[in-house]
């Protein structure tokens, strides 16, 4: 046996000199911002009405990245996706430098601002955004309008009470399960996810996401509360 032994640990120990080092993981925090409803579409409907503040969906997503700030430090890589057309189409109805304003966000948290237009570019840059053997998504949320079966970036936007730019859940087998950590937290702060676009993405990219089985409220000052009666998260 001890024969044996003087033969098998020189052997392991050049195995181990030259095998690499495994590279440390950067972990990344993502949040994915949908656009707001606008006015002419939402003026009709009376307590129903959508985004009487344009900000909803970029005031709850500062508030989460000030809490990811806190938590996990000034260097944290935070990167916000935000959908960039809705907030030119409401900057006409504002009259304001809406996309100047989410810039400000951008200057004083240090995050990476990336605009996105639909579903593809979203999954492209959960897959591709960044080198993902050395930075994982250890983090994504999502703010913005939806339904149980996909996230509706410009809902009552472009057309009332529809969108044109989604990410559907039939397309969640596109994102690769490579990109995310074991432990990666997902998040849908938007209404109905829990229903049905939860579970898909659970089986598509490997990790629970937390949904609303009912509808969501924005608020102005802290993160959506479960609005309908008997509404939950639920995974």
């Amino acid at each position: 046996m001890k024969r044996l032994l003087a033969l098998i640990v020189p052997l392991l120990l050049v195995f181990a000199a030259i095998t690499p080092a495994r590279a440390e993981v950067t972990p990344e925090y993502v949040i994915l911002i949908g656009g707001p409803s606008l006015y002419q579409w939402e003026q009709y409907k009376g307590a129903l009405a959508h985004d009487h503040w344009w900000a909803n969906f970029v005031r709850a997503a500062r508030i989460r990245t000030e809490q990811l700030r806190e938590k996990y430090g000034p260097d944290a890589k935070i990167t916000w996706l935000v959908y960039k057309q809705g907030y030119v189409d409401r900057a006409l109805q504002e009259k304001q430098d809406l996309l100047g304003f989410i810039g400000s966000v951008r200057d004083k948290f240090n995050l990476n601002l990336v605009y996105f237009r639909d579903g593809s570019d979203v999954i492209n840059y959960l897959n591709s955004g960044q080198p993902r053997d050395q930075v994982k998504v250890a983090f994504f949320e999502f703010f913005g309008h939806s339904n149980k079966a996909c996230f509706l970036f410009d809902y009552s936007s472009n057309v009332d009470s529809a969108s044109k730019s989604w990410l559907h859940e039939s397309e969640l087998s596109k994102i690769s399960r490579a990109a995310f950590t074991r432990d990666s937290q997902v998040r849908s702060w938007g209404c109905h996810t829990g229903e049905s676009m939860s579970k898909k993405w659970r089986v598509a990219v490997g990790t629970p996401m937390w949904g609303a089985i009912g509808k969501t409220q924005f608020m102005t000052h802290e993160l959506p509360i479960i609005s309908s009666p008997g509404g939950k998260w639920a995974y």
